[in-house]
C-alpha cells in the first residue's frame, strides 16, 4: 500500500470513529431525555467511549507515522545529496550495462524500478500497463543479462559496493 493510500485509509478511519462517537452521542442525549434505562445507556456510553478513544488514537499514530515519515524522507535526502557523485556513478553504470544487454527501453525502465524495490503491480501501476506485460518484460530481462530474477538483478549490481564478510 502506498504512502498516500495508507493516509487516507487512517484518516478515513479516523474520521468514521469520530462521526460514529457523534452519533452514539447524539443517541445517548435523545435516549436519556425519553427515559431509556441505566443498562441501555451504560452500553452506548462504553460504546462512545471506545469510539472516541479509536479516533484520539489513530489521529496520535497519524501524526507519529507522519512525522517519521517526514524525518525518512528528510535522512534519504541527505544520504542522496551526501553521495550524489556515487549514485550518478552507479546509475551511470546500470545505464550502460542494461545497454551491453541489448535490453529495450521498456525493459530498462522496468530494471530501474525492480531494482527500486518496486512490485510488478506498482510498476505496471506507474508504467500504465498490465502487471502481465511487467512480468514478460521482466524475464526478458532476466533471459537477456543470464540472471535468474530479481534478487540476482540487484545482487549484479550491489554485490561490489558491500564490504566482504570475514
Amino acid at each position: 500500500m502506498s504512502d498516500d493510500v495508507a493516509a487516507k485509509w487512517r484518516t478515513g478511519a479516523a474520521i468514521l470513529f469520530a462521526l460514529i462517537a457523534f452519533l452514539i452521542g447524539t443517541d445517548l442525549w435523545t435516549d436519556r431525555n425519553d427515559g431509556a434505562g441505566f443498562a441501555h445507556l451504560s452500553i452506548e456510553t462504553a460504546v462512545l467511549i471506545a469510539a472516541a478513544s479509536g479516533a484520539i488514537l489513530l489521529s496520535r499514530r497519524m501524526n507519529s507515522v507522519q512525522r517519521a515519515l517526514a524525518v525518512a524522507r528528510e535522512d534519504a535526502e541527505r544520504w542522496r545529496n551526501e553521495n550524489r557523485q556515487l549514485v550518478n556513478g552507479l546509475s551511470a553504470a546500470i545505464k550502460s550495462k542494461f545497454s551491453a544487454w541489448a535490453l529495450t527501453e521498456a525493459e530498462s525502465d522496468i530494471g530501474l524500478l525492480l531494482l527500486k524495490g518496486l512490485s510488478h503491480k506498482e510498476v505496471a501501476d506507474i508504467r500504465q500497463t498490465s502487471e502481465r506485460t511487467v512480468r514478460e518484460q521482466a524475464r526478458s530481462l532476466y533471459r537477456k543479462s543470464g540472471l535468474s530474477g530479481r534478487a540476482d538483478l540487484a545482487a549484479f549490481f550491489l554485490e561490489d559496493l558491500l564490504p566482504a564478510r570475514d
